[in-house]
């Protein structure tokens, strides 16, 4: 399955107007109604996905001094192929002047024998803001998973601020103190244009202040709530 869905959001001087609501199954987009500075969107999974074989893209678009909110409203379960086909899914983000987003989808879980690989890029005006979350369930519950590659880039003006690839499903690997330390759940939460905060750690999770600007905090748990839960 190829499907692509757009999202446009931009101020009209009093409020957030969705100017482009495109969805193509899976990706369905549903409006909350109401309005306000803060357009609220919720992202619905309409059909099993993203199963071997599939290539889903969204684009998501926020114009000078809009703001969006978009979030996931049930997991995501990255599923094998008929053949042991991969699957691709893609976030392309553009945030102009003075916007701002969040983008906060619930955690993607991946199955026995997925091959699945996740994209996220974003392109951020220089005063832009935005908060995003990427939470990453190592298979159902006493279910091996199989295996992910997820990547962020992120620039901010002509800047890069992110560039990370990570792939889990690696049962040696995923088991070093180096890199997942047998934990089932790894969630990361990235915010650009806010308040700055100093680098902390505790038991099993860590806070970085990014060179470009930004925080990037990484947390490992045994379940996507623990991983989930508020930070110092």
């Amino acid at each position: 399955m190829k499907a692509h869905a757009r999202l446009t959001a931009c101020f009209d001087g009093s409020r957030t107007v969705l100017r482009e609501l495109r969805s193509m199954a899976p990706l369905t987009l549903f409006p909350r109604r109401g309005g306000g500075r803060t357009a609220v969107v919720h992202l619905v999974n309409s059909a099993t996905s993203p199963l071997g074989g599939d290539d889903l893209l969204l684009t998501i678009h926020v114009g000078p001094g809009a703001s969006l909110r978009l979030s996931g409203v049930a997991a995501t379960l990255a599923l094998p192929g008929l053949h042991g086909e991969g699957s691709l899914s893609t976030v392309d983000i553009s945030v102009a002047e003075g916007g701002s987003l969040e983008y906060l989808p619930e955690p993607t879980v991946i199955t026995a024998r997925a091959r699945h690989t996740a994209v996220f890029q974003a392109s951020l005006a220089d005063d832009a803001y935005l908060h995003t979350r990427e939470v990453l369930v190592l298979g159902r519950a006493n279910e091996k998973p199989g295996t992910l590659t997820t990547s962020q880039q992120v620039t901010r003006g002509a800047v890069p601020v992110l560039r990370q690839t990570l792939t889990i499903g690696d049962p040696a690997l995923d088991a070093g103190l180096a890199h997942l330390a047998g934990r089932r759940v790894l969630a990361t939460d990235l915010v650009i244009g806010g308040p700055a905060l100093p680098a902390a750690s505790g038991e099993w999770w860590s806070r970085t202040p990014l060179a470009a600007g930004g925080t990037l905090t990484t947390s490992l748990a045994p379940d996507a709530v623990t991983a989930l839960a508020p930070l110092p």
